[in-house]
């Protein structure tokens, strides 16, 4: 029987919806590229404001939590629903 899903502590995207962050209660997170869902999975770690990415192919990323909203890489991503 394959094991549940994490649950979602965020959900976070583009306004346009095309990159969407969800980011697990087990420090893992999910990113969807368009229609391609699960285009990258790694681990996350937030200290204060501050998050850390390491995805499963090696690449690394960061980014800071202000008002609500997460600034990474460039983007900028709001929380969804």
């Amino acid at each position: 029987m394959p094991h549940d899903r994490p649950p979602v502590c965020w959900n976070v995207g583009h306004k346009d919806g095309r990159i969407r962050h969800q980011l697990l209660a087990n420090n893992r997170y999910d990113e969807a590229l368009g229609e391609r869902e699960s285009a990258y999975q790694g681990r996350y770690q937030v200290t204060g404001n501050y998050i850390e990415y390491w995805d499963d192919t090696g690449f690394t990323a960061d980014g800071e939590f202000i008002d609500g909203v997460l600034y990474h890489a460039g983007m900028v991503l709001y929380r969804k629903e």
